[in-house]
């Protein structure tokens, strides 16, 4: 069986690292910082707004952009993995900066990644004003064209930050349809998958939900968002522990193409959600009155979503497939 932690990443030891980096940098903050720790983004206060900011890149799928002589994506990935963390707190992205670290001067692979970050700051209705772009030819290496590209957001939070504090048993857990592995993965999908045959759809970009999910906060009851990403549905406990939750998956859709491929491959449904979306980008935890509403606003933005689960009693996630019941954490 291929695992996650046997192709180089082990989400526990992550977790860990996580952990005590929290512990530390929470450890003397000043007051203008709000004491979020853990969740997808930070919070502090400026200028009588509460602004949400994060850091993310888009990891070795930047290597299947190499492999495949493509570059005019994997932008998108980094404006996507940031702005789909910063909105599960509630905030509206405003601005960005990158981060694009080369081997050697390429203007052409420059003008191509640029594509993609500018096209996903136009889907996520944020601004690029900066950035940085470093050679480090000692460092990145490996490729034809080899590269690493990561960005920060900066949104804001007009109301209360939405933690998941409102979440409480009986909740349900609206899944939004994902349009792929999004970025995260990669180090196991590329040891599995054969390039040739499924290399278009690992490069497809990370879905981007910004207008959807500020619809929604808008005009419905929401209590809690988390962005499947690294760690897959594990990732639910970040918004869990603050609404001292579980969460139940007893409704995940079915698998096609790249994931369907990737979960024969892995042959563990505790690995397949663990480690990928298995079709499914964001959760929503909402009152199941306010269901339809927004899986309409969902599918107004060419988005399927359905119920993938609940929210119940306890601090664990749990996957129920074949009968049987299986920890996430």
């Amino acid at each position: 069986m291929a695992t996650y932690s046997s192709s180089g990443v082990d989400i526990r030891k992550v977790k860990g690292i996580h952990a005590a980096i929290n512990d530390s940098i929470f450890s003397s903050l000043p007051d203008y910082v709000l004491p979020i720790k853990g969740h997808y983004a930070g919070l502090f206060r400026s200028g009588g707004q509460t602004l949400a900011i994060h850091c993310d890149g888009v990891g070795t799928k930047v290597m299947v952009a190499d492999a495949l002589g493509k570059f005019d994506t994997v932008g998108i990935d980094a404006v996507a993995m940031n702005v789909n963390d910063i909105i599960c707190l509630g905030a509206r992205p405003l601005v960005l900066v990158d981060y694009l670290a080369l081997a050697r001067e390429d203007a052409e692979l420059v003008s191509e990644i640029l594509k993609g970050l500018q096209e996903g700051a136009k889907m996520a209705g944020c601004a690029i004003i900066g950035g940085e772009t470093a050679i480090l030819p000692e460092i990145i290496k490996g490729g034809e064209r080899p590269f690493d590209l990561a960005a920060t957001c900066v949104g804001v939070v007009e109301g209360e930050p939405l933690t998941g504090a409102k979440m409480k048993p009986g909740d349900i857990l609206i899944g939004l349809e994902s349009s792929g592995l999004h970025s995260s993965g990669y180090t196991l999908a590329r040891k599995v998958l054969d390039a040739k045959k499924w290399g278009k759809e690992m490069l497809e970009p990370t879905r981007i939900y910004v207008k959807p999910i500020m619809e929604m906060l808008a005009g419905c009851e929401v209590h809690g968002i988390a962005h499947i990403t690294g760690g897959a549905f594990s990732k639910l406990s970040r918004i869990g522990s603050y609404g001292n939750v579980g969460f139940l998956l007893d409704n995940m859709p079915k698998m096609h193409g790249v994931m369907a491929e990737l979960a024969n491959k892995v042959g563990s449904d505790y690995e397949m959600h663990r480690t990928f979306n298995c079709g499914i980008g964001m959760a929503v935890a909402c009152p199941p009155a306010q269901e339809s509403a927004i899986i309409g606003i969902a599918k107004k933005h060419g988005i399927g979503a359905q119920r993938i689960g609940k929210v119940v009693e306890g601090s664990d996630v749990m996957l129920e497939k074949g009968g049987k019941r299986i920890s996430l954490l």
